[in-house]
C-alpha cells in the first residue's frame, strides 16, 4: 500500500485517522442548532487549553487560515490614534507591519535579523523613545527560523511601561507556554491547522473578555472585526459562514489534545522527536542554523550540506515520501527546515533518518 506524504513542514499537518474521519460527518447548515452547539463547544475547548485562559479571554473562531486571525487582531484592535510597536525578526513579523501599513495605522518597527532574536534593550528604548504607542505586537514563534521568542521578556517591558501586548501565536498555540495570566495580554491569534492538529480552515482570536468594552473596535473591515464576532457568538453563531467541516476537524482534534495530556504533553513529544533530529543529523554533520536551545519544539532549521540545493533535496525527500520546507527571502539557498508537528510516529522518524543518512553518507562518498 502505498504511504501517503508526510508533512514535515509548519502546518498544514498530517492527520491522524481520527481527524480525517470527522470529515466525513454529515453536512450542517452553519445556521442550525446543532452547529450552534458544536460552536460553543469549541470556544470552551479552545479556552481551557490554557486554563487560566478561559477565565478572562474569549475565543472567536472565523473562517481562514492563521494570517487571517492575525490580520483580524491588527485590524481590530492597532489603534488609529496612537501608534503599535512591532518586533520582527522574521518574515511574519514583517508581515505584521505590512499589514498595518496597507490600513494606513500609525506604527513603529523595532526589526532584527532573521538569525538573531528580538533585542529587549532596542524595545525598551523604542517605548521610551515612542510615548504615543500604546500596543506592541510580536510573533512567539518565528518559523521563519523555528526561534521561540522571549515573550516574557517582552511581557514585562510591556507592563512596566503600561503597553498592551497582541501575540501571534499561530505556530504555537497548543505546545509552547502562554501566559494568559499576564496583565499586559490583550488578544491571542491562533489557527486550527498547526499545533492543534486539524485543517486548514479554521482560526481564531482570544480576546480579553471586556476588549471591546474598554476601547471600540479599531476594524476598517467588515469580516475581520472581532466585535462583529464577539457579539454573535455569544450564542454561538457568527456573522459569516463558517467551514463547518474545518470545525468537525478542529472538534476531534481537540478531543485528542486533551486525552493525550493537553498542551504540554505535546510540546514534550515535539521535544522528543525534534531532539531525535537534531542528534541525527548532527551525527552527518549537518549543522543548525541557530543554538539548540533558541528552538521551539517543534521547527528545527538545518544549513544545507555541501553537495546539496534545497531543490535537489527536496524533490530527494518527496521521493521518499517526506514534505520538507525551504528557507525564506535570503535564506533560500542556505537552509532547509524541518518541523514535527502533527501525526508523526516513532517509525516515521526512524524512517525519515535512515533516509536522511543514506542521502547524505551516498553525496558524501
Amino acid at each position: 500500500m502505498l504511504r501517503r506524504p508526510l508533512l514535515l513542514n509548519p502546518g498544514p499537518v498530517s492527520l491522524t485517522p481520527r481527524v480525517r474521519n470527522a470529515l466525513l460527518r454529515d453536512d450542517m447548515c452553519h445556521r442550525e442548532p446543532d452547529f450552534s452547539e458544536l460552536m460553543l463547544s469549541l470556544k470552551t475547548e479552545l479556552g481551557g487549553i490554557y486554563g487560566a485562559a478561559d477565565a478572562g479571554f474569549d475565543p472567536l473562531l472565523l473562517t481562514g487560515s492563521g494570517t487571517s486571525a492575525v490580520e483580524a487582531m491588527v485590524a481590530s484592535l492597532a489603534p488609529k490614534d496612537g501608534k503599535t510597536l512591532v518586533l520582527s525578526n522574521g518574515v511574519y513579523g514583517e508581515r505584521i507591519a505590512r499589514m498595518l501599513s496597507v490600513r494606513g495605522r500609525p506604527f513603529t518597527e523595532v526589526r532584527a535579523d532573521w538569525l538573531r532574536p528580538i533585542d529587549l534593550g532596542a524595545v525598551e528604548t523604542a517605548l521610551q523613545a515612542n510615548p504615543a504607542v500604546s500596543h506592541v505586537i510580536a510573533v512567539h514563534n518565528e518559523t521563519t527560523t523555528g526561534r521561540l521568542n522571549d515573550i516574557r521578556g517582552l511581557a514585562d517591558l510591556c507592563r512596566r511601561y503600561g503597553k498592551w501586548l497582541l501575540l501571534d501565536a499561530v505556530s504555537s498555540f497548543g505546545a509552547e507556554a502562554i501566559e494568559f495570566t499576564e496583565p499586559s495580554l490583550l488578544a491571542v491569534a491562533s489557527t486550527g491547522n498547526k499545533c492543534l492538529h486539524g485543517i486548514v480552515g479554521i482560526a481564531f482570536v482570544l480576546v480579553r473578555k471586556d476588549c471591546f468594552v474598554s476601547q471600540p473596535s479599531q476594524a476598517d473591515a467588515l469580516y475581520l472585526d472581532l466585535a462583529s464576532y464577539q457579539n454573535d457568538q455569544r450564542t454561538g453563531f457568527s456573522p459569516f459562514t463558517q467551514a463547518t467541516h474545518a470545525c468537525f476537524a478542529l472538534d476531534e482534534a481537540l478531543a485528542e489534545l486533551r486525552e493525550q495530556g493537553g498542551w504540554s504533553a505535546r510540546r514534550d513529544r515535539y521535544r522528543q522527536l525534534s531532539r531525535r533530529l537534531r542528534r541525527a543529523l548532527a551525527d552527518l554533520g549537518v549543522a543548525l542554523v541557530l543554538d539548540e536551545s533558541d528552538y521551539s519544539s517543534m521547527i528545527s532549521s538545518f544549513s544545507i550540506p555541501s553537495g546539496w540545493d534545497y531543490e535537489g533535496l527536496h524533490d530527494a525527500l518527496r521521493d521518499a515520501g517526506f514534505i520538507i520546507y525551504a528557507g525564506q527571502g535570503g535564506l533560500y539557498q542556505s537552509m532547509f527546515r524541518i518541523c514535527t508537528m502533527g501525526n508523526i510516529g516513532d517509525d516515521d522518524m526512524e524512517r525519515l533518518i535512515a533516509t536522511l543518512s543514506a542521502m547524505f553518507t551516498e553525496r558524501s562518498a
